[in-house]
């Protein structure tokens, strides 16, 4: 299954210019079985379409993207948030203590978002690292893949979309079938996926 594992829509994340049936339709053109909406600080949506849904033939799971004190996470599988900014360690033991996953986001994108080299010991708590985001610079997105081979900690990659065209600029192929939150919680766990980039219409291994 090809996933967006990162976009946010603009009922809930204010920096976005996307609806999530701007997000659904675009997903559905290029070939996406399932978007992640992971909205800043919040998984507000949930009160909408519930944990996952499909939706026009696309599955959505929702998740949040949260902001620590040492730089962004995906989190899915967590329902009740943190309601203060919190350190990295602090939000990935409560995810963990919650069987949910935990995902480093864009970790050295230059706006000091991103985890950086604090991978390196949080690395036992993390599920798997955005080394391919579609919002960053290529560079970056290298040196997020290098540290997570050296670490061997799972890939996946994400369009981190705030606009229609820019779902899907990277994907995650899972071997595994995914209908609803529950599964992608455990699909990432078992960590049978790679990264994708969509080129010339396509999905292929960036």
């Amino acid at each position: 299954m090809l996933i967006d594992c990162h976009l946010h829509d603009s009922k809930y994340s204010c920096d976005s210019h996307m609806t999530l049936p701007e997000a659904v339709k675009r997903a559905k053109e290029i070939g996406l079985d399932a978007i992640c909406m992971t909205n800043h600080d919040n998984n507000k949506l949930r009160n909408d379409i519930g944990d996952s849904a499909m939706i026009d033939g696309v599955l959505v799971i929702v998740g949040s993207e949260i902001l620590t004190h040492e730089g962004d996470i995906l989190v899915f599988g967590l329902q009740d948030l943190p309601n203060e900014k919190t350190s990295a360690e602090e939000l990935l033991t409560l995810v963990r203590r919650n069987n949910g996953v935990a995902i480093a986001a864009h970790p050295f994108r230059n706006n000091n978002r991103g985890l950086g080299n604090n991978i390196r010991r949080l690395s036992g708590l993390l599920s798997a690292v955005e080394a391919f985001n579609g919002s960053t610079l290529d560079d970056h997105n290298l040196e997020s893949y290098r540290l997570a081979r050296e670490l061997n900690l799972p890939i996946i990659g994400s369009s981190d979309a705030h606009k229609q065209d820019r779902v899907g600029r990277f994907a995650t192929f899972f071997e595994d079938t995914i209908r609803d939150h529950r599964d992608f919680v455990e699909a990432i766990n078992h960590a049978n996926y790679y990264p994708v980039m969509n080129k010339a219409g396509g999905f292929v291994l960036p």
